[in-house]
């Protein structure tokens, strides 16, 4: 009884103690989560240094850290910077924004009365609605990047954490800290290899392919609108390469409403180049760079995809575009070896 006891008592402490450990870390989840991912990304240039350069451990990952930091962190500095101050100069014309979508309104009304609909009843409290839309779209842009400024010590922590955590995971391959993580495991070698492995698998998949697929045509939309003028090119480009991720949907999100709106603006040339433009992105992303990119890297099934990424943005963000396929992987996984190891009748 008394083991009974301890054993509880034991487990307790555990539980209560992972808890603080979970509570203290919650708030960099998503960079420890982004160690992890780049020493997937990585270690094939980490072993490069170490068999072909015969650089030591040490020099090799510190190596590698500054190379991620060339190729992921600077650029994209760089592109929040451009897409920040894209921001401040949407919000800097929020006037002219209000005053361009109330002459579109206008237009409504004019086609609306040529086919006798009364659109002034549709149009009863729209112009209020629209300058309140607008206003509150500006007010959270502005609370977004003053909440990015204000994190700054706390991003500043998340990236030294993130890059320490892949200095150890590189250098530490086969340490004893890592075994005892492969120990603490409750599954068989077979199976906690079958782990990793799709977690390299999922991050090649969603983040080497679909990310290539998001620089492509999101670079070829930010360029278009650049070409035709409109206003924020770097800003929308984004948000295309992050909506990229989804199947079916995608880049159309951005660029049909973009179409739409140079038709109604009577900017022709720029709605039938988007137009030009969405089209090719659309018939090359299910033709070309899909099919060619996910032959080299794989690929996982569009529904795992698109839940996965439903549920990972909602709980960690963009680093969820990652994440929740895993989980939804994990789940698949960690039921089936549960299965296997602990319910089946095999001895």
């Amino acid at each position: 009884m008394e083991r009974y006891v301890r054993t509880a008592l034991a487990l307790l402490l555990i539980i209560i103690l992972s808890a603080v450990i979970i509570y203290a870390v919650l708030p960099y989840i998503d960079y420890f989560f982004g160690g992890f991912i780049l020493s997937v990304i990585f270690k094939p240039l980490y072993h490069f240094f170490l068999k072909r350069a015969r650089l030591n451990r040490q020099i090799a990952a510190v190596l590698v850290i500054f190379i991620s930091i060339f190729l992921i962190l600077i650029p994209l500095y760089f592109l929040m910077s451009l897409v920040i101050s894209e921001i401040q100069q949407i919000l800097l014309d929020r006037e002219s924004i209000i005053i361009s979508i109330q002459s579109e309104s206008q237009l409504f009304s004019h086609l609306f009365s040529r086919i006798d609909i009364p659109y002034d009843i549709l149009q009863t409290g729209l112009d209020e609605k629209i300058v309140d839309l607008v206003s509150e779209a500006a007010n959270y842009l502005s609370i977004l990047i003053l909440g990015s400024i204000q994190n700054i010590s706390q991003q500043i922590i998340g990236f030294l954490i993130m890059y320490f955590l892949l200095y150890y995971l590189l250098t530490g391959e086969d340490s004893d800290f890592m075994q005892k993580i492969f120990v603490a495991i409750p599954f068989n070698k077979k199976n906690t290899v079958t782990l990793l492995d799709e977690f390299r698998n999922i991050v090649r998949t969603t983040l080497i392919a679909s990310g290539a697929i998001a620089l492509i045509e999101g670079g070829i939309l930010t360029a278009s609108f650049i070409v035709f003028g409109i206003q924020g090119a770097f800003l929308w480009g984004s948000i295309a390469a992050i909506l990229s991720f989804l199947p079916v949907v995608g880049t159309p999100l951005i660029w049909v409403p973009a179409i739409i709106i140079q038709l109604l603006q009577q900017d022709y040339t720029a709605g039938i180049g988007i137009l030009v433009t969405g089209i090719f992105i659309t018939m090359a992303d299910n033709s070309l760079f899909r099919p060619v990119i996910q032959k080299k890297v794989g690929e996982i099934h569009p529904f795992q995809s698109l839940l996965g990424i439903v549920i990972g943005v909602s709980l960690f963000g963009l680093v969820g575009i990652i994440i929740g396929p895993l989980l939804l992987a994990y789940f698949y996984l960690t039921v089936k070896m549960f299965s296997e190891e602990y319910l089946s009748d095999k001895e």
